[in-house]
């Protein structure tokens, strides 16, 4: 019943707009237009982002009734997405779909409903998001399994979501485009289980049983086409790339060595994948996640060293090596740069001269609430339970009005909040690339671990 009852508000939404668009007509053969509209609840800003491989192609605004709808001449047929920050999901677009979505932000994937020309296919994808997402949820326990149970258990789960797939794509009749995207969903996440299950075990239970797996257990890997473009950027098939590569570098002569094991990455990355496009792709992230991890001045040139002979993505090259030394000025013992902030006053702070003892400092932005309540809760749990050190909060929003209004809402006590004027600055020099990020200043103002994060189950210990 309430399926029924979400379908039917965005029904609303579609009749409406077909009044405004006149979209029920015919199209011709050349005719690639497209329409996109829908509505949000408790929306966390004021605008929508439509995006074609991270990309953002086209900004819409939210009306006085947080609803958009927007016509376009021409929309190329694919998997796009579309953002409403801090969340995205994907939307399908066939020729002349006319696809509206319905939200409320406070469960995004769990309350969006498609509808209009197209919207099966999309729901299709949505509630088999949301099956993954349950799986994954509940499948911690299954790595303390042996092989034979862990086996059983996720063919099981399998053959579940595999008839529901079958099923829908009978019923749906879509096209092979769209059943690129719809198999990684199904099968990627399974696969990628079966490469995490070896690691995770020998965490879990600190039993190696890569010695015990038969002969043909990663024969899956020869059907996966690693060169096909159109899921570079596919959520599903970037996770399991990331838990094969692991898996495939997690070798007993490099572990726990982050620069071997990260090279070796490398390696194996430029031996799997042909198209240079994909490979340029995986060797980024792989180099923009060991840069965050590993802030060892030497290792890091060796390994851009290898980076740099593999890539040849000469742009991205600059920001790999940009962000290396901009990690290389957040090493202990360093002073941060200065960056334009400002008091709740207004006032400009420089930080060097703001901290007087030891310092937590962590960010936040109105565009992620959940967020934002959070990390200023734990905050001040945090500061009552170690009073010898200063918490600082700084605001990344583009608005200080917001930034004030936020404050004046919330009325987050005994944090000194700061507000950063010119976002660009903060994150070229503070290498602020996820709201996440939580800095440790010493006394003196140097920097004491530039790369943690205050949810961290361990954080505690680095205030000791």
């Amino acid at each position: 019943m309430f399926a029924y009852f979400k379908k039917l508000q965005c029904l609303t939404l579609l009749v409406n707009a077909v009044f405004l668009s006149s979209c029920h007509q015919g199209f011709k053969e050349d005719d690639y237009s497209a329409y996109f509209g829908g509505e949000i609840i408790n929306p966390n800003s004021k605008y929508v982002y439509l995006c074609k491989n991270n990309e953002v192609i086209d900004t819409i605004q939210l009306d006085k009734n947080n609803r958009f709808f927007t016509k376009y001449d021409s929309l190329t047929p694919g998997m796009y997405t579309f953002k409403h920050d801090p969340e995205y999901q994907y939307i399908y677009f066939d020729k002349n779909d006319s696809l509206m979505i319905r939200l409320n932000t406070n469960e995004f994937d769990n309350s969006l409903t498609f509808c209009g020309r197209g919207d099966e296919k999309n729901n299709f994808l949505i509630e088999l998001f949301l099956k993954n997402e349950d799986d994954k949820n509940a499948s911690f326990d299954i790595y303390d399994y042996d092989l034979k149970k862990f086996d059983e258990k996720i063919n099981s789960d399998y053959k579940i979501k595999n008839a529901f797939y079958e099923r829908r794509k009978k019923d749906i009749s879509w096209d092979e485009d769209f059943d690129i995207y719809a198999k990684s969903m199904l099968e990627m996440p399974y696969l990628a289980k079966k490469e995490m299950y070896p690691l995770a075990h020998k965490f879990r239970t600190n039993q190696d049983v890569c010695a015990n797996l038969p002969k043909g257990y990663y024969d899956y890997r020869k059907d996966i086409d690693f060169n096909n473009e159109k899921l570079t950027n596919f959520a599903p098939f970037v996770r399991y790339l990331t838990s094969m590569l692991s898996n495939i570098t997690c070798r007993k002569d490099v572990m726990g060595k982050s620069i071997e094991n990260n090279i070796h990455k490398l390696k194996v990355a430029d031996s799997i994948f042909e198209n240079q496009k994909i490979k340029n792709a995986v060797l980024n992230n792989i180099a923009f996640m060991y840069l965050l991890e590993d802030q060892n001045i030497e290792n890091n040139k060796k390994f851009l060293g290898e980076y740099l002979k593999l890539s040849t993505d000469k742009e991205r090259q600059k920001e790999i090596k940009k962000i290396g030394d901009a990690i290389q000025n957040l090493a202990q013992k360093k002073r941060l740069e200065d960056v334009e902030l400002i008091d709740a006053n207004s006032n400009p702070v420089t930080i060097n001269k703001l901290v007087k003892k030891k310092t937590v400092l962590f960010f936040w932005t109105s565009e992620a609430k959940s967020h934002m309540e959070l990390v200023h809760k734990r905050a001040v749990e945090l500061q009552q339970k170690h009073p010898n050190w200063d918490f600082i909060a700084v605001n990344i929003d583009d608005s200080v009005e917001n930034w004030k209004e936020n404050l004046n809402k919330n009325n987050f006590k005994n944090i000194t909040e700061l507000h950063s004027t010119n976002f660009s600055s903060i994150k070229d020099k503070w290498v602020i690339t996820k709201i996440h990020r939580t800095m440790l200043l010493n006394a003196d103002g140097t920097i004491k671990n530039g790369f943690v994060s205050i949810f961290d189950a361990n954080f505690e210990e680095y205030l000791q």
